[in-house]
C-alpha cells in the first residue's frame, strides 16, 4: 500500500461532492450525468453516483498489491485490482475480466488530483485490440 499511502494520508476523513458521467452510448459521445459522492478513509475510498435515479455504490479498498474494487452496478462482486506502476495521477489499477463470447476486456481506474485541486475518478473499459472507451468519470469538489 506504500504506493497510495501518501495521499491517503492526505485526503483521509475528506468528503468530496461533484458530477459523475456514466458513457453507455456505444459510440463514446454521450454521458449520463448524476450527482455523485467520494469518501477517503485510511485503507478505502468510497464513492455513490445515480443512474436512472437509482443511487449506486462503489469501493476501492487499497492493499500492498493493489486493491479490491466494488461497484453495485458496474461490478457487484469484488474483484482484485493490480496496481500500475509509473502511471500518473494518485492511483491507477486495472484488471481483467471474462467476456464469454470472446477475449477477455480490461479494465482501468485512476484517481487524479487536478491542478485546481479538484479529484477525478477515472474507469475505462479497454478492449482487446488496446482501444479504450470512456466508460465513467467522476469530478469532486472537497466538501
Amino acid at each position: 500500500m506504500s504506493m497510495v499511502q501518501s495521499w491517503i494520508d492526505e485526503f483521509q476523513g475528506s468528503e468530496w461532492n461533484g458530477r459523475a458521467e456514466l458513457w453507455i452510448d456505444p459510440a463514446g459521445n454521450e454521458a449520463d450525468m448524476s450527482e455523485s459522492t467520494l469518501s477517503i478513509g485510511s485503507e478505502i475510498l468510497s464513492y455513490t453516483w445515480a443512474y436512472e435515479g437509482e443511487t449506486k455504490t462503489g469501493a476501492f479498498t487499497f492493499h500492498d498489491s493493489g486493491a479490491t474494487w466494488t461497484d453495485s452496478w458496474h461490478q457487484p462482486e469484488p474483484v482484485q485490482c493490480r496496481y500500475l506502476t509509473n502511471a500518473w495521477g494518485l492511483f491507477t489499477v486495472e484488471y481483467v475480466y471474462p467476456v464469454p463470447s470472446g477475449p477477455d476486456w480490461g479494465w482501468r481506474s485512476k484517481l487524479s488530483q487536478r491542478p485546481d485541486n479538484s479529484l477525478v475518478l477515472q474507469m475505462t473499459n479497454i478492449a482487446p485490440w488496446g482501444e479504450e472507451g470512456r466508460a465513467a468519470r467522476m469530478i469532486f469538489q472537497r466538501a
